[in-house]
């Protein structure tokens, strides 16, 4: 199984983790991320005015280099994630935004309409690869028990945030008031997700630039909220919220690991990263 695959740009530089273990994980898995050839910045936010479109064009020279590829396109970040799909479905639902899209396209020779799938790298595990497949793999790879994995029992807490849950309609990743996925990846994995109230509210995100206490005090209530419950560190997708979580931290404190990084150390990936 092959997929296009869209990195980013954090997952070049401040979050090669997230990036590194899931291509090694993959390989594992049984499924090949191509990269996309030509990317550029996703422009990390949502425009939602319906009069911005030039911020959106890069996603949709993205989506439509995949389509080339007859293949779903595949991301990792959740920001990433969130601003593709709701281009995507901007475009495919608004006749409006297409046509102000596609004359901007005239000069590269090609119309995009939203026929591309856009999908998370979780729900490759999920939808596709099966998680009781994962957790065969991760079995397999700890001597056939799942016992042996380093996760084993571990309390591990889910962090999902806003972007990979909304809004809603347009994602369908997951419910957004009671999401399963990444509880479902933590058991995959031989340890024991804790559910606990913050799993997915904000961090704070952006806020941090117009009022550091904003992402400060969201902080104190995710892992206050968390520890309370047991968690005995949290896994995330999005590196912006890992930023915020690990930087705002205070007299409560937990790790703050990329979901790709545990499933690769289940799956006995050795290996590091370049400097």
């Amino acid at each position: 199984m092959t997929y296009s695959y869209y990195p980013g740009c954090t997952l070049k530089n401040k979050a090669k983790e997230l990036d590194y273990f899931a291509r090694e994980s993959a390989k594992v898995l049984g499924f090949e991320l191509c990269e996309l050839s030509e990317w550029q910045c996703c422009g990390g936010t949502y425009q939602t005015a319906k009069n911005e479109i030039a911020p959106k064009l890069s996603s949709v020279r993205a989506l439509a280099d995949s389509r080339k590829s007859n293949q779903d396109l595949v991301t990792l970040c959740s920001a990433c994630y969130n601003v593709l799909k709701q281009v995507n479905a901007e475009i495919s639902g608004d006749e409006n935004v297409a046509f102000k899209v596609n004359n901007y396209l005239k000069a590269d020779g090609y119309e995009y309409h939203g026929e591309t799938k856009v999908i998370h790298y979780l729900e490759v595990l999920r939808d596709t690869i099966g998680f009781e497949k994962v957790k065969e793999a991760v079995a397999k790879a700890n001597g056939g028990d799942i016992k042996n994995s380093p996760f084993f029992n571990k309390k591990i807490g889910a962090y999902y945030g806003c972007l990979l849950l909304r809004p809603s309609k347009v994602m369908q990743f997951d419910d957004p008031e009671n999401p399963e996925i990444l509880e479902d990846f933590i058991k995959a994995l031989g340890a024991v997700p804790v559910i606990y109230a913050e799993r997915n509210e904000c961090c704070g995100a952006y806020t941090m630039f117009e009022d550091e206490k904003i992402p400060q005090n969201r902080t104190k209530k995710i892992i206050t909220n968390a520890k309370d419950f047991g968690a005995e560190f949290l896994i995330t997708s999005c590196p912006l919220c890992r930023y915020n979580l690990i930087k705002n931290q205070s007299e409560e404190k937990l790790d703050v690991i990329y979901f790709s990084e545990i499933l690769a150390n289940a799956l006995g990936i050795k290996g590091g990263l370049d400097a």
